[in-house]
């Protein structure tokens, strides 16, 4: 690439994005080929506050906005490369099943308008493994050429059927007007940016096991899950936007597979072993346990991505970090 490309960056203050961000302050490059980064956040003084330590890198703007106000965004920029990694599963649970929709179809739309009208020529969409709706016993690891989907009448799985919705707005943007795009359909992730408070599991367990007397397990502990550290997040991330191929979608995740009672007790072994772990829920009768696996061939073998951080080696620095 000859000139050092100009990245919008859309969620840079969620988990996303702060990995992103991380990634491109560790980058090992010169002020010459470092790209410079736009952020997109709504609240310019919050994300300064927070997060001081992004606030003067020479390589980083911040810019006040919102993806579903396109009055708000940023014009006249010749943005080279965007990413849209807003509307994450983090904030999911404070909407509506229909405000979750309107957002990440709505925040897309406007943000690919954005992209023809800058003449941005890369397009990268931060997608969920939730497009795919329930994996089927009979399925391993679920492939990008699976094209299972949610229950289109359960208002539950606006999330799955918005990141759908989505993904082909992408396909239309790139049809009509030329312009790259390529899909990441991430799965479960872990990382020092990955909130203790909210819905994620192995945030739970990780906040019992440094902060609460006891290590809480609500259900049954039978799913399967995959969890992909976020410093390799971001490097998939950044390989996808440079190199995937446009019009492909590829899975974001990792192949080390666990149960979550299994990850509870690697949880309490590294960072509590003495605190008491409780299992609530009864395993079902039916035998049949909740899997959510992708199949990572394709980003393997396409892109030379690997999975360099070990689950556990991953619960280890997130429990010194905390």
């Amino acid at each position: 690439m000859s000139l050092s490309p100009h990245i919008l960056l859309t969620g840079g203050t969620g988990f996303f994005g702060k990995a992103l961000l991380r990634f491109f302050c560790n980058q090992d490059c010169s002020t010459t080929d470092r790209p410079t980064v736009t952020i997109l956040s709504r609240c310019r003084a919050s994300f300064a506050t927070s997060y001081p330590e992004f606030v003067n890198q020479p390589w980083l703007e911040l810019h006040e906005g919102n993806i579903c106000h396109p009055d708000t965004l940023p014009r006249n920029t010749g943005f080279t490369h965007i990413i849209h990694a807003a509307a994450d599963s983090t904030m999911g649970p404070q909407l509506t099943p229909l405000q979750r929709f309107d957002q990440i179809v709505t925040g897309t739309r406007n943000l690919l308008e954005l992209a023809v009208e800058c003449g941005a020529k890369r397009f990268l969409f931060t997608s969920s493994g939730a497009i795919y709706g329930p994996q089927p016993p009979s399925l391993d690891r679920i492939p990008e050429e699976w094209h299972g989907s949610p229950d289109l009448l359960n208002p539950a799985n606006a999330y799955g059927e918005a990141k759908r919705a989505a993904e082909h707005l992408c396909s239309l943007y790139a049809d009509q007007y030329e312009m790259e795009c390529v899909i990441a359909r991430c799965f479960a992730f872990v990382g020092e940016d990955l909130p203790l408070d909210v819905h994620f599991a192995i945030g739970n367990f990780i906040r019992d096991a440094l902060h609460k007397e006891v290590i809480t397990v609500a259900g049954d502990g039978s799913p399967l899950r995959t969890y992909l550290h976020q410093d390799d997040l971001a490097e998939w991330l950044w390989a996808l936007l440079l190199r995937g191929r446009s019009g492909e979608a590829y899975n974001v995740g990792s192949d080390e597979v666990v149960s979550i009672a299994e990850l509870a007790h690697l949880v309490r072994e590294i960072l509590a072993p003495r605190k008491q772990l409780i299992i609530q829920g009864q395993v079902s009768a039916s035998g049949q346990r909740n899997r959510y696996l992708p199949h990572i061939g394709k980003a393997q073998r396409e892109l030379g991505l690997t999975v360099r951080i070990p689950l556990h080696d991953a619960i280890r620095r997130f429990g010194k970090q905390k």
